[in-house]
C-alpha cells in the first residue's frame, strides 16, 4: 500500500514558478512509475509528466521545456518543477504511483491546487 501526499501548490502570477512535491509513505523505487496529472474545471484529468524508476521521463507537449519531473528514491519523493507558468496551467495537480508488475495497483494523492493568475 502506498499513500501519496502532495504539497507546493498555490497562487502564482503568469511567468512565475512553483515546485510541487509528492511524498510517498512506502517505497516508490521499483517497480513504480510516478506521474503528475492535472484536472481543470470541466475537463478530464490529463497526464502532465511521468518518470520511471530508471528516471526516464515523458511530458505532455504543452509543458515541454517548462516543467521538469524528478524523483528522490531514497526519500520516496517526486517533484514537479514548473516554470514559465501560464493561466492555462491552472488546475488541481495529482500525484500518481503506478505499479508496473502484478498486482498492478494505481495510487493517487488528494491533489493540490495551482492557480496562475495576475
Amino acid at each position: 500500500q502506498v499513500q501519496l501526499v502532495e504539497s507546493g501548490g498555490g497562487l502564482v502570477q503568469p511567468g512565475g514558478s512553483l515546485r510541487l512535491s509528492c511524498a510517498a509513505s512506502g517505497s516508490i523505487f521499483s517497480p513504480y512509475a510516478m506521474g503528475w496529472y492535472r484536472q481543470a474545471p470541466g475537463k478530464q484529468r490529463e497526464l502532465v509528466a511521468a518518470i520511471t524508476s530508471g528516471s526516464r521521463t515523458n511530458y505532455q507537449d504543452s509543458v515541454k521545456g517548462r516543467f521538469s519531473i524528478s524523483r528522490d528514491n531514497a526519500n520516496n519523493t517526486v517533484y514537479l518543477q514548473m516554470n514559465s507558468l501560464k493561466p492555462e496551467d491552472t488546475a488541481v495537480y495529482y500525484c500518481n504511483a503506478k505499479r508496473l508488475v502484478p498486482p498492478l495497483n494505481d495510487y493517487w494523492g488528494q491533489g493540490t491546487q495551482v492557480t496562475v493568475s495576475s
